[in-house]
């Protein structure tokens, strides 16, 4: 496989360098392999720390900036950031207000991050965890106890981002992630196996003509393969296998944001089709979608394919979620 990378072990220390250069209102360090803003201490507000392997980008060091995550802590590439990541970045976000941690519910990560919290703690620093665990398609998966966490990490960290901007306390905001990764699911397609760097081949087989429904994003398998079939079929199942399981635990009577996310290498053109089809389903079930986001925000390095993620959105969380945000891979409203 052909990659635009000089070896594949400088690929993420590569990437944070050119991160580094293309954001200079962001203090990466490529080293120790944390990205903070700028002012993440300035005007006295709660700190959002999250993490994870690399290869999901722009999730998250895309994410770091005004109204979302004041730092973020990349793993090699499907790999857990250390303990040691999470602390410097804890301690260099914290302005006296408290830390949230907004961690995806994956094995790794929660180990590593129950930790760094541990360590903090004990340095005087007040921290809260969120867990976020909105796959709907299989419960106990290769790198997870429970339900993986994919598309709604980007509602948590942009919702909870915009109530820190606003100076709300540390348990309102932990209060208000969790609400969101309560009231959210997600369901993955994909087309094709991703390729890491350090294998440079496929890393599952998913032979021509087929798909894998319910994937999670290190390619992890899903609930079923089926043979290919038209983008209104797969909406039809992805939507459906999310608004039902939804329904659990409320009938979804209300408006949602919609995220239609490609997983890193299906054109905007296919994915701007999809949300057409999505969005036609949701009509159908009589669901009002508030607000759309398209593209590529929660990927698996070059997988053919995406996911959906809708949340049930109170007035707040579509507030806050209009709130205005910059960062290297969101920003509207400043």
């Amino acid at each position: 496989m052909k990659m635009l990378i000089n070896s594949p072990e400088a690929v993420v220390a590569d990437a944070l360098r050119g991160l580094a250069a293309a954001h200079p209102d962001l203090d990466v360090d490529v080293e120790a392999r944390v990205v903070v803003r700028r002012d993440a201490r300035t005007g006295g507000r709660v700190g959002l720390v999250s993490g994870g392997g690399s290869g999901h980008e722009p999730l998250h060091a895309g994410f770091v900036g005004y109204g979302m995550l004041s730092a973020a802590c990349p793993g090699e590439v499907f790999t857990s950031p250390v303990p040691d990541q999470m602390v410097r970045a804890i301690k260099a976000v914290d302005s006296g207000q408290g830390v949230l941690l907004v961690v995806k519910n994956y094995t790794g990560d929660v180990l590593n991050f129950d930790m760094a919290a541990e360590l903090a703690e004990e340095d005087g620093i007040r921290v809260e965890r969120v867990l976020v665990n909105d796959d709907v398609a299989v419960t106990d998966s290769l790198y997870t106890a429970g339900r993986r966490g994919t598309g709604a990490t980007l509602f948590v960290e942009k919702i909870a981002g915009a109530a820190a901007e606003e100076g709300a306390p540390l348990e309102q905001v932990a209060a208000l992630a969790r609400r969101v990764n309560e009231a959210s699911g997600s369901f993955g397609v994909a087309l094709s196996a991703c390729t890491t760097p350090a294998k440079g081949s496929p890393t599952f087989d998913l032979p021509d003509g087929e798909l894998e429904l319910g994937i999670g994003i290190h390619g992890e398998p899903g609930r079923e393969r089926r043979p290919m079939m038209p983008a209104a079929e797969i909406a039809e199942v992805a939507v459906g296998t999310v608004l039902d399981d939804m329904a659990n635990t409320a009938p979804v009577d209300g408006p949602v944001l919609a995220l239609v996310n490609g997983m890193g290498a299906t054109p905007l053109l296919e994915l701007y089709g999809f949300h057409a089809e999505v969005a036609r389903v949701l009509e159908a079930r009589g669901v009002l979608v508030a607000r759309a986001l398209v593209g590529n925000y929660v990927t698996s390095l070059d997988m053919a394919g995406c996911s959906v993620t809708l949340c049930r959105a109170d007035e707040e969380m579509l507030r806050l979620w209009d709130a205005p945000v910059q960062t290297a891979a969101l920003r509207w409203g400043r």
